[in-house]
């Protein structure tokens, strides 16, 4: 990366972290803060990010950023659509495409995240592919992170992958089936008749999938806007919950949190999540 891009860089950074206030994004403004807006090493914890390699960004020293921390960092410092592009821009990195995991999310839905300390909740995009989660979430789900490529969708997970179905208990399987075909079908006929990502998308699953390409063929058509669910985590058993949705304006991106189902003892068993910690997706992550 060219100096002048990568001082620019550093001074960008310096800029868009300054206009921060603590409170937003959940730390607490002491009366020992000398600075405006947020400290290097909160940045770094946001964006989990070494402090020291944190530093040498806004220095304008260190090693050309990787995708996942530029996208970590516009994230972390709320950065607009315009500003995240631009970030990539000048660390010489290629903007991301729409939908992909390093995708841009919205800074309203990334506020919200970010209040919702004690429930599990996550930003995905409407073909499935979780841009981001809360530790919470990472406990009862796993973490979603790591997937690249077509399986970065559960989607394509669900139908591709047996190991993405033991989420849910096997009883509940074809509702479910039924319930992502549908809800598909829906957030393709929302996009653009130019787009090619959902279309791709189907066609792959189309092609791998025989269950996916009969539930296709019957045409059902529903977002999932909010459900109830039993999920299965690998050391709480059974957890019911209610998992409901906010969308973004252009419906690209929906907040899911999930609340104890009343009449159940999930609201017990999500209390103990934070106890246990994340847990470990099933099935190679790739």
């Amino acid at each position: 990366m060219g100096s002048a891009k990568h001082t620019e860089l550093g001074a960008f950074l310096r800029s868009r972290r300054a206009r921060i206030r603590p409170a937003d994004v959940g730390f607490v403004h002491g009366p020992r803060r000398r600075v405006p807006g947020l400290r290097r090493d909160e940045v770094a914890q946001l964006a989990g990010a070494s402090v020291d390699y944190y530093n040498e960004l806004e220095r304008g020293a260190g090693s050309q950023p990787s995708e996942q921390m530029l996208a970590a960092l516009a994230r972390a410092l709320r950065l607009s659509a315009d500003e995240r592009d631009y970030l990539y821009r000048l660390a010489g990195r290629p903007v991301p495409a729409h939908g992909g995991p390093a995708s841009h999310v919205h800074p309203g839905m990334l506020d919200l995240l970010s209040r919702l300390t004690a429930t599990p909740a996550q930003v995905i995009t409407d073909l499935h592919v979780t841009l981001v989660q809360n530790p919470p979430a990472v406990a009862l789900l796993g973490d979603h992170s790591g997937f690249r490529g077509a399986r970065a969708s559960f989607v394509h997970r669900w139908f591709t992958d047996p190991a993405a179905r033991q989420l849910y208990p096997e009883a509940d399987h074809e509702q479910q089936s039924r319930a992502f075909v549908a809800d598909l079908r829906a957030a393709a006929a929302r996009r653009d008749a130019k787009d090619t990502e959902a279309a791709s998308m189907i066609g792959v699953l189309l092609d791998a999938s025989p269950r996916f390409a009969a539930l296709w063929a019957e045409h059902e058509v529903g977002l999932r806007r909010d459900d109830r669910k039993r999920l299965v985590h690998p050391t709480l058993g059974l957890i019911e919950v209610n998992c409901l949705s906010l969308f973004s304006e252009d419906g690209r991106q929906r907040l899911l949190w999930f609340t104890p189902a009343v009449g159940t003892g999930s609201a017990g068993l999500l209390d103990l999540l934070a106890v246990l910690g994340t847990q470990d997706v099933t099935g190679p992550v790739g």
